[in-house]
């Protein structure tokens, strides 16, 4: 039995894998970098030695001394969690031979999968299908485009040590395809240290349907599938399981060929092989290739635990410790349906770029399992992914299970960042999502429609108005400064701005607890039971609505309410980050759209382009340069109309 267990991680999985190790009686010692020296997962843990630093490779990628850390706390396992160091197979073998129990796949499962091409011809021996493609090791222009001119277009270009969507690009027509290859091998080669790539054949309307599978090294079993086709730039958004419209013969196909995969490798612990389905039509037998396999717990284990009943990171502490498979494949049944969606820290409305900042206000809505790694009050930071929780919803039913996600969601509360939680509401409301019938594109192709942020109606601008005041649903000022007239309803003036409509509104309050507000000349009465229908907070100067959509006010103190313009054209560091490319030289001309810099912030890579034609000014990005946000890289001059 484990007697005390380093958890080689941080965030919402840290904080699950302490949970579960902790019910089992196994003490838990967190690791944290200087970035993390107040976050949730340390506090869930009995111990916590601060590495230092903030950056990953300044802390939670440093092998040698977080083996060190576990051999001198008396700790005698270490949990990789996922990401950072989980399918490092030097890590896993490292941490064996110092003498400690590895909660995890052998190294040599970790490194039979860690390469893509490799991976597929190991399952190609083992029966298991896979996609056409190319999977040679020559990687020159001219025989990648051979190889990609052979499959047939459109292709896939993937990163052979890839996860996550990066180093992956899709191409459409062989004139595209050196200008892809370079900015796939690119990223491949900042994200993973490896610039090698495959080619597949790109399915044009695919499923993503995944099977969990669990090793004792010796038998496998699976724990059923999940469906996880709802995604964007192919890092996924909603997961579930059992996926929508499965026949149980070919869940049962695709069952066996999981696990011939895992035990082709001697496969112990937790694992998912991953699969690319056909959705053009019903689905059938033949219908599914082998994609990859994840050699590590999944980020959406949640809902394969819902529907099972069981603690997939209890099985793994069990089976590392030198335990069986708990459960044989006859004994593993399935019983409901489980939902879960990722809510991130991002802005939906600008490309999804990351929010970073203070959570001053976080509430999940109920009836859902919430794992996260933050609290009120915590940060999110530009050196981690901007994970705020996982919302998980479980019902008897698919239905069942969605109408407890969306009404979870849109009773959850969060203000201080900008987020993807109105995103999700619509997504999950989608009624192709809803009808079960949709592809990894679903969400490409209707992204409009989906970020979509309709206007404040008058009632919205009146509520903002009165919480701005520090009015609640009593209708009194909290502050006692309301003041006293003898003959006329009190009336005070506040200014607010919406994105970029800036209002000036009045306020009367009346006797009973009402409140009349002018709106632009429109008169809205709010009593107390009007303004207790849509909760609302006011936090770091600014007034949230919530509900369907989240409602953003800034409260404008008329003081400091001075005119600012930035110069058009200016090409802004949305976030901290590293210039990874610049593009263009001082005084080049350039036309709307055309890239100018890559900026690399939260593990992505982000390009920042023209938004008209112009010449390149005040350029002051230089490759490799570490910026912070709102700094201006260079500045776009619009060319002068000729009289």
């Amino acid at each position: 039995m484990i007697q005390k267990l380093l958890i080689a991680n941080r965030g919402e999985i840290a904080c699950r894998i302490a949970r579960s190790a902790g019910e089992m009686g196994i003490a838990t010692l967190a690791i944290a970098s200087q970035a993390d020296e107040d976050a949730l997962h340390v506090q869930s843990c009995d111990e916590v030695v601060y590495l230092g630093g903030h950056s990953p490779a300044e802390s939670y990628l440093r092998r040698d001394t977080i083996i060190s850390v576990a051999l001198e706390c008396g700790a005698d396992a270490v949990h990789p969690g996922y990401g950072f160091l989980s399918e490092d197979p030097e890590f896993a073998q490292a941490v064996q031979e110092a003498g400690l129990i590895w909660v995890g796949p052998p190294a040599a499962a970790i490194r039979a999968m860690g390469l893509k091409d490799a991976a597929k011809a190991l399952m190609q021996e083992a029966g298991v299908p896979i996609v056409p493609g190319y999977h040679g090791t020559a990687q020159s222009l001219q025989v990648l485009e051979e190889a990609a001119a052979q499959i047939g277009y459109p292709v896939l270009i993937k990163a052979v040590a890839g996860g996550g969507g990066k180093g992956m690009r899709r191409v459409d027509r062989p004139e595209e395809f050196a200008a892809h290859l370079a900015s796939a091998q690119s990223e491949a080669l900042s994200a993973f240290g490896n610039a090698r790539v495959l080619i597949e054949k790109f399915i044009a309307n695919p499923r993503h349907i995944e099977i969990q599978v669990f090793g004792d090294g010796q038998k496998a079993v699976h724990l059923y599938e999940r469906d996880c086709s709802l995604q964007r730039r192919h890092q996924k958004v909603i997961e579930e399981a059992p996926a929508p419209h499965m026949p149980s013969e070919v869940r049962d196909a695709m069952g066996r060929a999981a696990v011939r995969a895992a035990e082709a490798i001697g496969y112990a612990s937790a694992g998912t092989v991953e699969f690319i389905v056909d959705g053009s039509a019903s689905l059938h037998e033949n219908s599914f290739y082998f994609m990859e396999m994840n050699t590590r717990l999944q980020v959406e284990h949640p809902v394969t635990e819902e529907i099972l009943g069981i603690d997939l990171v209890a099985w793994q502490l069990q089976v590392a410790a030198g335990g069986l498979l708990p459960r044989t494949q006859d004994e593993i049944h399935a019983q409901g349906h489980s939902i879960e969606a990722r809510l991130y820290a991002e802005d939906s409305a600008q490309g999804f770029l990351p929010s970073i900042g203070q959570l001053h206000h976080l509430n999940f809505g109920p009836g859902l399992r919430v794992e996260t790694g933050v609290a009120q009050g915590g940060q999110v930071t530009p050196y981690y992914d901007p994970m705020i929780a996982k919302l998980i919803a479980t019902g008897p039913d698919r239905a069942g299970a969605l109408q407890r996600l969306v009404r979870g969601l849109k009773l959850t509360e969060i203000a201080g960042l900008k987020t993807n939680r109105d995103f999700l509401i619509a997504l999950l409301q989608h009624e192709d999502f809803v009808a079960g019938t949709f592809d990894t594109g679903l969400i490409a192709r209707d992204m409009q429609v989906l970020t979509h942020a309709p206007a404040p109606t008058p009632e919205d601008w009146a509520r903002a108005a009165l919480w701005a005041m520090g009015l609640s649903e009593t209708g009194r000022d909290r502050r006692s400064d309301t003041g006293f007239t003898l003959f006329t309803p009190l009336r005070q003036s506040i200014a607010l701005r919406h994105q970029d409509q800036l209002q000036t509104l009045q306020v009367s309050l009346r006797p009973g607890g009402q409140a009349l507000v002018d709106v632009a000349g429109e008169m809205v009465a709010l009593d107390r039971g009007r303004m207790s229908q849509r909760p609302a907070v006011l936090a770091g100067e600014k007034a949230y609505l919530f509900g369907e959509q989240t409602l953003v006010f800034d409260v404008i103190d008329p003081l400091k309410c001075t005119a600012s313009v930035q110069g058009d054209g200016a090409i802004t560091a949305p976030m901290p980050g590293l210039v990874k490319q610049v593009f263009v030289q001082a005084g080049q001309e350039v036309a709307a759209g055309d890239p100018i810099i890559v900026l690399e912030a939260m593990k992505m890579q982000h390009t920042l382009c023209a938004d008209h034609a112009g010449r390149v000014e005040n350029l002051t990005a230089m490759q490799n340069q570490q910026v912070e946000a709102g700094v201006v890289l260079a500045v776009i001059e619009a060319a002068q109309e000729e009289a």
